[in-house]
């Protein structure tokens, strides 16, 4: 009997470990099989890094704790008692079918007609910023864009500039940022005789093109080189047969070859002005107005983490200074999402950036120009000091 036992512990042995070494290989042909079926799909059908990522955000520190916990209970020692674990099944499900059910909106957005256009997602929101406050992105028919207007004559209050103190450091020679506008022709109402509708704020020089110019100004004030472009992307647009989604396939070989031509270019600021109205747009500051900005990713770019952080960087010291000032950091809803790059793969320092909004007055932005100004002269310095690279001389 004892030789019997012996003999079938033996055969029961090897019968386990002939599963083990047949699971062991199914395991690797199901892995194999699901890569070469993932890498073999078209890329718009692709789980993308972003997938991965908004899947991943929904699992804290203490959910890995409790995961760990299946295994060790030590894990899960340090823990509190509120603490509760994950419903991995809730996650699990909104990766494979884009349903968030903590979100209802995730259930209607492709149910209701025009409510994909307010479906935006906040990356990082600003002091009393939330869902019932997103930006408004207006995307005019050619015809309205390119409509011919009279616009009054601007006459800006100019700040002392020239009689600003020389910056304490410089970049020299050397330009290092690159301002452009992938909508040239977003406009203001103020200055638009006649015209009412924020989707009509469109002008071929009373535009955004200003504060781009104004910003360069402010930087170079600062001591950091920046060239501008001010290309009619709309004239460009109507001479190629294109449309309005297009704008960022105009801007993209203009910033190509900035970079091309000038190996110093490192931070591309792609200026817009939002198409929301003055309560949205508009705070004040010690009584004094001043236009709200925010800030646009682009997460169709692979990189666009690099880009996210640069972004929170400036809206976090913006926070500090004026809360509220920065909006703060947003993804456009998928229906407006024709671009989804905003050319921000060419660079880890890319900002779509929005300033003030259909309502607002130059004077507004441009003091809100300054702060930016300011926050973003703080970052760079201290970058390049990081980076180790050689100041500028005094001017």
């Amino acid at each position: 009997m004892k030789g019997y036992r012996s003999s079938r512990i033996v055969i029961l042995n090897g019968t386990s470990l002939k599963k083990s070494v047949v699971a062991v290989i199914l395991g690797f042909i199901l892995v194999f099989a699901v890569s070469g079926v993932m890498t073999s799909l078209k890329p718009e059908y692709r789980v993308s890094s972003s997938s991965i990522h908004e899947f991943s955000k929904r699992f804290s520190g203490e959910s890995l704790l409790h995961i760990f916990g299946y295994t060790n209970a030590y894990f899960t020692q340090g823990l509190s008692s509120e603490a509760k674990a994950p419903n991995y099944a809730s996650a699990l499900f909104e990766l494979t079918t884009s349903i968030n059910l903590d979100d209802p909106r995730s259930l209607i957005r492709n149910e209701i007609p025009g409510f994909a256009h307010y479906d935006g997602e906040i990356l990082v929101a600003g002091s009393g910023v939330n869902y019932t406050d997103m930006p408004v992105e207006s995307s005019p028919p050619m015809e309205v864009l390119l409509e011919e207007r009279q616009a009054s004559i601007i006459e800006v209050e100019e700040e002392e500039g020239d009689n600003a103190p020389p910056p304490a450091q410089t970049t020299g020679d050397k330009r290092t940022v690159f301002i452009y506008h992938s909508h040239s022709r977003e406009s203001f109402l103020p200055y638009l005789e006649g015209v009412t509708s924020p989707n009509a704020a469109s002008h071929p020089e009373v535009n955004v093109t200003r504060l781009g110019k104004k910003l360069q100004e402010e930087l170079i004030q600062r001591g950091i080189g920046t060239d501008i472009d001010t290309t009619d992307t709309a004239l460009a647009l109507k001479n190629r047969g294109w449309v309005y989604g297009q704008s960022y396939d105009v801007t993209r070989p203009i910033v190509e070859e900035a970079m091309a031509g000038n190996q110093d270019l490192n931070y591309l600021i792609d200026i817009h002005r939002d198409s929301g109205r003055r309560k949205s747009t508009t705070m004040d500051i010690n009584g004094v107005p001043h236009a709200r900005l925010y800030f646009v990713i682009g997460k169709k770019n692979q990189n666009y983490e690099k880009n996210q952080y640069l972004a929170e960087q400036i809206h976090n010291k913006l926070e500090k200074l004026h809360p509220g000032l920065s909006k703060g950091i947003f993804v456009p809803p998928a229906v407006e999402t024709r671009n989804g790059i905003y050319n921000q793969d060419l660079s880890p320092n890319s900002m779509l950036i929005e300033v003030g909004g259909v309502d607002n007055t130059f004077e507004e932005m441009n003091r809100t120009l300054e702060i930016f100004a300011d926050v973003f002269g703080e970052i760079y310095w201290q970058a390049e000091k990081v980076d180790g690279e050689p100041e500028g001389d005094a001017q």
